[in-house]
């Protein structure tokens, strides 16, 4: 085992946040900019192993393992391949814009920044582990601080209500796919050991009989309809770094299991409902462009957003072809980034406007350019343009739905037109037009660390639709997916 970077990533979010709890409460700058070192800490070293992963070479790298409790088959063993690695640098890239649109928290700010980091350490937990009792462990590990930062941080007329359906729809895919986990343990050779599990050569019966409990289980977090509505009640309660990371990155955390570990581990099941999965993902999308565009709740055209560009990864999933997944793939981290900026411009206009009602809205550009600016370039991503990470990630998914069933791909687009309706008309009722003249008084820019992050989420988003190969997103994501083609037969 050589340097244990990924256990460095894993753990200095957990290590920050003991240290955080460990202080007095009223050291609150002191708190801030431990939190702050420590994102970005993470965020170099997630950089290093984007740029240091062997492309030409695939497969999993920068592999760690320890035996933990070898009598039960769980060790401590990580790695990364060309899916991950993107993940893993998405997961730091919102960790760290989360603690700096964070700030100006006051009301226990101790406690916040804690659990935000140890939100941190699940997600990377899940995306490097290679062992699927830690994968578990980490997804689980999630749960407590999330329920707690919803329900004390939160918007206080639904924050009850958010945390509670949030933490009970949780619970119900944390049952299903822990039952599904340690069914594959003991068909598999009592062994959590994923690339083991890959060899295990699972019947077809099995994987028919336990597939849908495992993909559902993960699922569910990746917001799959009709599971779905935790995602735009938790996004719309909770604080704007927690609605950055849900949408940002725990809803990747479960389509990235779900990927990981059902269709990887069974992918004769993964091929037995990938009709059912397509079906499933297209009504992801017009069902969440449509709601969404019938909302008048600023955050909650975002939250519906989220589940119809979900949508997109996961018929993506479900082509099962070279095109789809590596546009699942792409869209993963280019959503994962959108919708981090889309949240914190929320939240820097609530924070000043104190209202999420559209029709109180208005003429914000005159006062926040560089936030309706952020909130343009993430609507162009949403939209798909060309020149945006958007383009770039739902055109393959389009191809590759395509291949295997075109009405899907036909209805998908028109998905996409009506995302284009909806945020269009978001950025002209909340930017544009009229200042009302009590926001006039209220509104001022926004802060320095709050132009830094809409400025580097805008940057990546760009750069990525700009130059996918030279960013090297989409090598990556292609050495990522090789193995699950050969696993299941893709071309």
């Amino acid at each position: 085992m050589g340097f244990p970077i990924l256990s460095l990533i894993i753990f200095i979010p957990l290590v920050a946040g003991l240290i955080i709890l460990a202080m007095p409460a009223e050291r609150k700058q002191a708190i801030r900019v431990i939190a702050l070192i420590a994102s970005l800490l993470d965020l170099a070293l997630a950089f290093w192993v984007y740029f240091a992963y062997d492309v030409q070479l695939g497969g999993y790298q920068f592999i760690e393992r320890m035996e933990w409790v070898k009598s039960l088959g769980i060790a401590y063993f990580t790695g990364v391949n060309g899916v991950s690695v993107p993940l893993v640098l998405l997961g730091a890239v919102v960790l760290t814009a989360g603690v700096m649109v964070s700030w100006h928290v006051e009301e226990r700010p101790r406690e916040f920044f804690a659990f935000y980091m140890f939100l941190g350490t699940s997600v990377q937990g899940v995306f490097c582990s290679l062992d699927l009792f830690m994968l578990f462990f980490f997804f689980e590990l999630a749960v407590f601080p999330k329920y707690l930062m919803i329900a004390i941080w939160g918007y206080p007329k639904t924050r009850d209500y958010g945390s509670m359906k949030l933490t009970l729809y949780l619970f119900l895919g944390s049952v299903l796919s822990l039952v599904g986990v340690l069914a594959m343990w003991s068909a598999g050779g009592h062994t959590f050991d994923m690339l083991q599990l890959e060899q295990a050569g699972f019947s077809r019966a099995f994987q028919i009989g336990w597939f849908l409990v495992v993909f559902g289980g993960f699922a569910i977090l990746g917001g799959i309809f009709p599971f779905h509505s935790w995602a735009p009640d938790g996004h719309v309660a909770a604080p704007t770094a927690v609605s950055m990371m849900l949408a940002g990155v725990e809803m990747k955390v479960g389509a990235f299991a779900a990927l990981r570990v059902a269709i990887t581990l069974m992918p004769e099941g993964a091929q037995f409902y990938a009709p059912l999965i397509l079906a499933l993902g297209t009504v992801n999308v017009v069902y969440g462009a449509l709601i969404a565009m019938i909302q008048s709740d600023f955050k909650y055209v975002i939250g519906f957003s989220s589940v119809s560009h979900m949508g997109l990864v996961m018929i993506g999933f479900a082509t099962l072809n070279r095109e789809g997944l590596l546009g699942a793939g792409l869209q993963m981290f280019s959503h994962g980034v959108m919708t981090a900026l889309f949240f914190a411009v929320v939240g820097m206009v609530y924070d000043r406007a104190h209202t999420r009602h559209i029709p109180e809205l208005g003429g914000l550009v005159q006062k926040m350019p560089l936030a309706a600016l952020g909130f343009i370039v993430a609507g162009l991503v949403s939209m798909g343009m060309p020149a945006f990470s958007g383009f770039v990630a739902e055109f393959p998914i389009f191809m590759g739905a395509w291949q295997v069933m075109p009405i899907v791909a036909i209805i998908a687009i028109l998905g996409v037109i009506v995302t284009a309706g909806y945020i269009l008309l978001v950025v002209r009722r909340v930017f544009f037009g009229s200042l009302p003249e009590n926001l006039n008084v209220l509104v001022g820019d926004v802060s320095v660390m709050d132009k830094i992050v809409i400025v580097g989420l805008s940057a990546m988003m760009i750069l990525m639709g700009i130059l996918p190969t030279w960013s090297r997103m989409v090598p990556l994501i292609e050495s990522g997916i090789a193995q699950i083609l050969v696993l299941v037969g893709g071309a």
